[in-house]
């Protein structure tokens, strides 16, 4: 016999936690809005995720007080960027000048940035963390989303909310469920993750290595690389027929000086493929229901931008609702507010993602480009210049700040 759902009410169930339904439960908890984040697995420790955290999360880290405490937190620090294209190593963006508290972009694991926002924002009896809670479905009624349906493993779980936030990805349940328009864009390439160890000799971390079809990336976990080797779409099926030793091959032609650590990837199996998509609701809402970050738009993981435009997502959602959220449901026209205030930061970072898929990704991976764009040799010529991208992928195109009334504890003295 099925058991029957206990049930629970919070104000706002927030589906998904990842970045962007860690920092809203997070900070509508210090607006004391009971809020309950239903996560589908039993912890954060998966590997291969999105890790840049740059200046304009840890903008937002400052504004509530939690900067010197989240920099304690094991990460990487890069202040500038630059990478080697087709032979010739060029500096491309400089985030020293940044008008922010702390001028560097932090490579840190997901799963810290998690915890670390679970940790802080359980402080609050407003706030309510389920792990093994995945949702199964949304609850509607009278045309209204009304709460999710959830199974956890002590059976299932029904929570009724005045409003359900879509915070579980690119593969969002609850967009799905809820109807909503996705409007999708082409991209030619997915990735593949992996890791390799890290020597004391191996060169500072350059980030980015082009070559005639090849991209790969380098990110520096301190005792090890975490590589993201890009590949043309749907390649990676074929890829896997042919001997890991081909795989190889292709790496040292790219980066030698890995040559003498390739025995660490035995199998395929020790790889992870990220198939990218690039997409965006026409509409981010519904009566009862908004989505945010991923959810509302799944990004090219050009420049690492993801996880900061939707935690600037997640800022403006707190910023505009939580007074509302104290009373009650919000208006269909507040949802509207927030996809206003988000949508033309997402158009206008996807645009710039799909015009670089286009114009450089697309040929370096079929082997037709194989000259240093102009722009990037006058980025590498004019320190100046390299501020533009720096601002660009640093801060973003409309950087959100946390209403004095969210910030709660005073902030601590500058990092």
């Amino acid at each position: 016999m099925d058991r029957s759902p206990t049930l629970i009410r919070k104000r706002v169930c927030i589906v998904g936690g990842g970045p962007a339904g860690m920092l809203l439960g997070l900070l509508l908890a210090r607006a004391r809005v009971d809020v309950v984040v239903l996560e589908k697995h039993a912890d954060f420790l998966r590997d291969f995720r999105g890790d840049t955290v740059h200046p304009s999360t840890l903008e937002v880290m400052h504004e509530l007080g939690l900067l010197d405490d989240f920099l304690r937190r094991p990460h990487q620090k890069l202040s500038a960027l630059g990478g080697e294209l087709f032979g010739e190593r060029l500096r491309l963006a400089d985030f020293s000048h940044l008008p922010t508290h702390a001028r560097f972009i932090a490579f840190m694991p997901q799963w810290e940035f998690l915890d670390f926002l679970a940790e802080h924002a359980r402080q609050s009896p407003h706030f309510e963390l389920r792990m093994q809670a995945p949702v199964e479905a949304l609850l509607q009624q009278g045309g209204n989303v009304v709460g999710v349906l959830a199974q956890t493993p002590a059976g299932p779980l029904e929570v009724r909310s005045d409003l359900v936030i879509g915070a579980d990805g690119r593969s969002s349940l609850v967009r799905e469920q809820a109807g909503l328009s996705v409007q999708t864009f082409g991209a030619p390439m997915d990735v593949l993750w992996m890791r390799l160890s890290r020597q004391p000799s191996d060169p500072e971390q350059t980030l980015g290595y082009l070559a005639p079809g090849h991209l790969l990336i380098l990110l520096d976990r301190g005792d090890y690389w975490q590589c993201a080797f890009v590949i043309p779409k749907g390649r990676f099926e074929a890829m896997q027929r042919e001997p890991i030793s081909s795989l190889h091959r292709q790496l040292t032609e790219i980066v030698p000086f890995l040559a003498d650590r390739l025995h660490e990837l035995a199998s395929w199996e020790q790889l992870r493929l990220l198939t990218v998509r690039v997409d965006r609701l026409l509409r981010w809402f519904a009566p009862g229901l908004l989505c945010i970050g991923d959810s509302a738009h799944a990004m090219s993981p050009i420049g690492g931008v993801g996880i900061n435009l939707a935690i600037q997502d997640a800022v403006a959602t707190a910023n505009l609702l939580a007074s509302e959220l104290q009373q009650g449901p919000p208006s269909l026209a507040s949802l509207a507010r927030v996809q206003r205030r988000r949508e033309l930061p997402t158009r206008l970072t996807q645009a710039a993602q799909l015009r670089l898929q286009d114009g450089l990704i697309a040929p370096t991976l079929a082997g037709a480009a194989r000259s240093v764009p102009a722009v990037a040799r006058l980025l590498d010529q004019w320190p100046l210049l390299r501020r533009v991208p720096a601002r660009l992928i640093g801060m973003g195109v409309r950087p959100e700040h946390v209403s004095p009334a969210l910030r709660g504890a005073a902030p601590r003295p500058d990092h």
